[in-house]
């Protein structure tokens, strides 16, 4: 990996591991999910990088994906469980990291499965691991907890304004050869659950991405063409489109979703509590983790 290029991986773990652990103890019962998010993408900003996605902050049985709409009234609850996710880039090159809040002595313990099985996974990397031995650390780490894995959710590479590039880094045992390179930047992101182990997309859509450009009729559909375009192919969220009403912005999204040039990405949900832990690395015989 070149200087330059690591530098900046480095700058944007540095960002996120501090923007992470302010977000993680300003997380309280009664504290509003959109006060959250808009803490996280101000600080970034405020420290010199860019959201590489919207603040995905998860609440209970959701697993991902959900980050909070203009004027959204959502508050944490007692007895829950958030899940802080944050990516941050800087010049294109991201840091992807999560933490679990967990607001009682029950949901700790499911909290503590996913960070033993991402600890556990971190000491197998290295040029040449094999992915599938990662992921069946993960997976014996989660199940020794009396937990289960979410099986259609995984760790991904990183590369320039690209979020999951190869490998995936699936959270079951699975089979085949695929290898770490060295100088490869990934993520590895445990997630357990007291459910079935499999999400299922569902509501609202929150968090979108530009694919294409084409021409459209509609001015507001235009405007967010244009606002998204912006973000260089990583994803953004429905509330930082420059109209006032939630109305209009849903509108124009739709224009953009009827041209194919959209992708959805909708909160994905368990049957049973989930935690997610995550850490973005990269692959060296001294794995070097950014978001620490």
């Amino acid at each position: 990996m070149d200087a330059d290029v690591k530098e900046k991986y480095i700058k944007a773990g540095k960002i996120a591991s501090h923007v992470r652990d302010a977000a993680v103890k300003k997380a309280k019962p009664g504290v509003k999910l959109l006060e959250l998010a808009e803490f996280i993408e101000n600080e970034t900003r405020k420290l010199g990088g860019e959201p590489a996605f919207p603040a995905n902050l998860s609440l209970n049985e959701i697993a991902a994906h959900y980050t909070p709409y203009k004027n959204d009234p959502t508050a944490i609850p007692e007895n829950s469980i958030l899940k802080i996710d944050i990516g941050v880039h800087v010049d294109g090159y991201v840091a992807d990291t999560a933490r679990t809040v967990a607001f009682s002595a029950a949901l700790q313990k499911l909290s503590d499965a996913s960070r033993f099985a991402l600890e556990e996974a971190i000491k197998i990397v290295k040029p040449g691991a094999r992915v599938a031995e990662i992921s069946r650390k993960i997976e014996e780490t989660i199940k020794s907890c009396g937990y289960r894995p979410v099986s259609n959710l995984t760790g991904h590479g990183l590369d320039r304004y690209f979020l999951h590039a190869s490998p995936q880094i699936p959270n079951v045992a699975v089979t085949g050869d695929v290898r770490l390179k060295d100088g490869q930047a990934i993520a590895i992101e445990p997630f357990a659950t007291d459910g079935r182990g499999f999400v299922r997309e569902s509501s609202p859509v929150l968090i979108y991405m530009l694919t294409g450009r084409k021409p459209v009729r509609n001015m507001d559909a235009r405007k967010s063409m244009e606002f998204a375009d912006k973000f260089g192919g990583l994803p953004f969220a429905e509330r930082w489109l420059p109209f006032d009403s939630v109305f209009k912005s849903r509108l124009s999204l739709r224009e953009l979703k009827e041209k194919g040039i959209l992708y959805e990405y909708p909160p994905l949900k368990e049957t049973g509590m989930v935690s997610q832990h995550e850490h973005t690395l990269i692959v060296g015989d001294e794995p070097l983790v950014t978001t620490l």
